[in-house]
């Protein structure tokens, strides 16, 4: 039998304020697709549904897995995250040289402490 999985097409992402995250992920340039309740919203990011809700059952806020946010001019970005007032917890630096390609990373933080990267894929002169 043949795999059939072939992308990620929604992610679970637990807050503490839901309209709250609504807004943060909006700043950093995300569209809201819908918000059904105000413990459920939707967030556009590329193919995938960001989905933003308060913890169910024993869901912790906080301990998420990090979200890598694939972005072009890292740099100029970061900046513009730090003017909106977001919390930067590491800058644009380069973690790994590909060949083809440096893969650059930043990390920030969301409004309940979960951490966030910027990702950007610099093409190398060959």
């Amino acid at each position: 039998m043949t795999a059939t999985i072939s992308a990620l097409k929604q992610l679970a992402y637990v807050v503490s304020d839901v309209p709250r995250a609504v807004v943060f992920f909006q700043q950093l340039g995300l569209p809201l697709l819908f918000q059904p309740a105000a413990q459920l919203a939707f967030m556009a990011l590329g193919p995938v549904r960001l989905m933003l809700t308060q913890p169910q059952g024993a869901g912790l806020v906080g301990q998420n897995s990090v979200l890598y946010l694939q972005c072009q001019q890292i740099e100029v970005e970061y900046q513009r995250l730090l003017a909106a007032d977001i919390v930067g917890e590491k800058a644009p630096h380069c973690v790994a040289q590909m060949g083809d390609h440096d893969l650059w990373l930043a990390f920030f933080r969301d409004p309940d402490g979960n951490l966030l990267a910027l990702l950007e894929e610099k093409l190398t002169k060959i």
